[in-house]
């Protein structure tokens, strides 16, 4: 078995596992909001707040990947994982950012159904995530990415049903562009959840 005298730097479990908890408060937070929505709503700064937080994660993640000589994963993988964790913050703020920016009202069934999806699929890379520094279970591992992709695939159903409900029920076409947005964009934040399980899987494979 090939080794190496110098020590692996373990922390970057560490920091990704901080990385994806962090993302899953922002997700939680956001279904919340939605679920009661209101545009005083404090909680539209603490995601804003939580997604800065993520982008200092990130950073120190690629700082130590430039610092670090050996690494328990490969560092194109690590780099992808903090990169697509931090894009899943990105477009969640940015769909928070929007609905205050737009003075959204009430807010349409079809984007707590997104929230909801969107909570379940981070919730399963949380534990994805976690059980990377413990390669002995990728079974584990591979069914929570199988559960990613499964609610993927009702991101694209909700989206879906959410723009023809929007089109045919919706009569103000300023309120179909600003509610088309929204919509697409929490559904991106949904993919980018499989972007990062699709990195998870990758790194199963060189390692299995």
């Amino acid at each position: 078995m090939a080794f190496s005298l110098i020590p692996r730097e373990e922390k970057f479990f560490d920091l990704l596992e901080e990385a994806a908890a962090n993302v899953y408060k922002v997700a939680v937070t956001f279904k919340g909001l939605v679920t009661k929505w209101d545009l005083d709503d404090p909680r539209i700064r603490q995601i804003r707040d939580l997604e800065h937080d993520g982008d200092s994660m990130a950073h120190d993640i690629f700082d130590r990947l430039n610092r670090t000589f050996v690494t328990p994963l490969d560092r194109e993988d690590i780099h992808g994982l903090a990169s697509d964790l931090d894009d899943i913050l990105d477009l969640i703020n940015s769909v928070t950012q929007r609905m205050h920016r737009y003075q959204i009202k009430e807010i349409r069934p079809e984007l707590i159904e997104q929230a909801d999806v969107l909570d379940q699929a981070v919730s399963a890379l949380v534990k994805a995530v976690g059980q990377l520094r413990n390669m002995g279970n990728t079974r584990r591992i591979l069914d929570y990415c199988i559960e990613v992709d499964r609610l993927e695939n009702e991101g694209d159903r909700v989206l879906d049903h959410a723009l023809s409900g929007l089109f045919v029920q919706e009569k103000n076409p300023i309120e179909i562009i600003k509610w088309k947005e929204i919509f697409e964009v929490a559904e991106a934040a949904i993919d980018n959840c499989e972007d990062v399980s699709n990195t998870i899987e990758t790194i199963i494979v060189k390692h299995s």
